[in-house]
């Protein structure tokens, strides 16, 4: 298992320029982003855990430009250059480190949830390994639909060690769902080396007594990323079976803004610094042709002016309001009365009945039903009985106020 910053032995084509371009621009854009957002969360502008993705932009952009639009992306707490990349505006991004309503998950989730459904970005998540059954989950409805869509789920080295990773790799090989897993492996999980924290350091290999084979790629090399993920994501496209990418990466800043980085030496960090994957993507472009070097500072110039303006559209957008606090939580409190049930997405979509079945619902929350499930919980009554008894005995009297009415 490579631990030290050795490029690939791969010589990969450049894409068509209009679309090299776009990738240095899209990572240019990541790396000014997580800067300022550090500015930002030392400026106790964002609350909670901050996790930045400096200098595994080659890993996420690589990774991303290899699937279609209708493919789904799903990653880990790391996850603002993977919104980012799904077409997610830097502004909305922004005012989600922010708490704003303008947020891309409305203020509520943060930096570790991020989440754009129209994008088939499906969240950010901070669970460790949390990740992974969900990915399956998505990949079995696109497998269930009979459609092509597969699903690439990001996740860390640390993460290997979940028992969701064994638990789902299984299922996924056993089902013949179409996901591709791609292990994020920057030499930490966490401040604990690989070495420290995992027998197999190999970590393509780790899904093969699981029926998932496993490929590695240079995730400091925005090209062999992409070469790599676009092979497992035809195949997988193609057999309907799942793979495991292990993208050899590394971040230049700590596991969070709270990381005082104790665990591994400067000259480490200086070092895999000479292979920083944004200025040799750059390079490479000028060496060849397709940008100049003007063009090369013009594309930065426009990066740092987009995250100026997704500051200021923070600054600018609203909290959300106290009145909101429970809305989209379900709850069963005697104190705090939520939604019963949750909305169909055919209410959201505008349906006929969805507002009289709203009304419904709501009143559902605040009848006694629910209140006395709550209570009987709370006393310690057996869940199964207690809960059996209040759904007879409400039923019953829902049945004769129909009969009588």
């Amino acid at each position: 298992m490579p631990t030290s910053p050795e490029s690939s032995p791969r010589s990969q084509q450049l894409p068509e320029p209009e679309r090299a371009r776009e990738w240095l621009e899209t990572m240019t854009l990541i790396r000014r982003f997580e800067e300022r957002a550090g500015e930002m969360y030392a400026r106790a502008k964002v609350g909670g855990f901050l996790h930045l993705s400096i200098g595994e932009e080659a890993t996420i952009v690589g990774s991303a430009r290899a699937l279609r639009e209708q493919d789904y992306l799903i990653s880990t707490y790391r996850s603002h250059g993977h919104a980012l990349v799904r077409g997610t505006p830097p502004e909305n991004v922004m005012a989600e480190l922010f708490g704003r309503v303008d947020g891309c998950s409305r203020g509520r989730g943060g930096s570790m949830h991020m989440f754009d459904l129209s994008r088939r970005f499906m969240g950010g998540y901070g669970i460790v390994g949390g990740n992974l059954p969900i990915a399956a989950g998505i990949a079995l409805a696109s497998d269930y639909k009979g459609s092509e869509e597969v699903t690439l789920c990001t996740f860390g080295d640390g993460a290997s060690n979940q028992g969701t990773f064994g638990e789902t790799l299984n299922l996924a090989a056993l089902w013949r769902l179409p996901v591709v897993f791609m292990v994020t492996n920057n030499q930490f999980g966490m401040g604990t080396a690989l070495g420290r924290h995992s027998a197999v350091t190999d970590l393509q290999r780790k899904g093969e007594s699981l029926g998932v084979p496993g490929l590695r790629c240079d995730g400091m090399d925005v090209l062999d990323t992409y070469a790599v993920v676009s092979e497992a994501v035809a195949r997988v496209r193609e057999e309907r079976r799942p793979l495991l990418i292990e993208a050899v990466t590394y971040r230049f800043r700590g596991h969070s803004m709270a990381d005082p980085e104790q665990y591994r030496s400067k000259d480490e960090v200086a070092r895999w610094r000479e292979r920083d994957p944004l200025p040799a993507f750059a390079e490479l472009l000028v060496r060849e042709g397709v940008i100049d070097a003007d063009e090369r500072e013009r594309v930065d110039e426009r990066a740092i002016a987009r995250v100026d303006a997704a500051v200021q559209f923070a600054e600018d957008s609203p909290f959300p309001a106290p009145a909101s606090l429970y809305d989209d939580v379900y709850v069963l409190d005697a104190e705090v009365r939520g939604w019963y049930s949750v909305e169909t997405a055919g209410d959201r979509a505008g349906d006929a009945l969805g507002e009289e079945r709203a009304d419904a619902r709501r009143q559902a929350a605040n009848d006694e039903i629910p209140q006395q499930l709550t209570q009987a919980l709370a006393a310690g009554e057996d869940s199964r009985e207690s809960a059996a008894a209040v759904a007879r005995d409400g039923a019953a009297g829902a049945g004769g106020d129909g009969a009588g009415g």
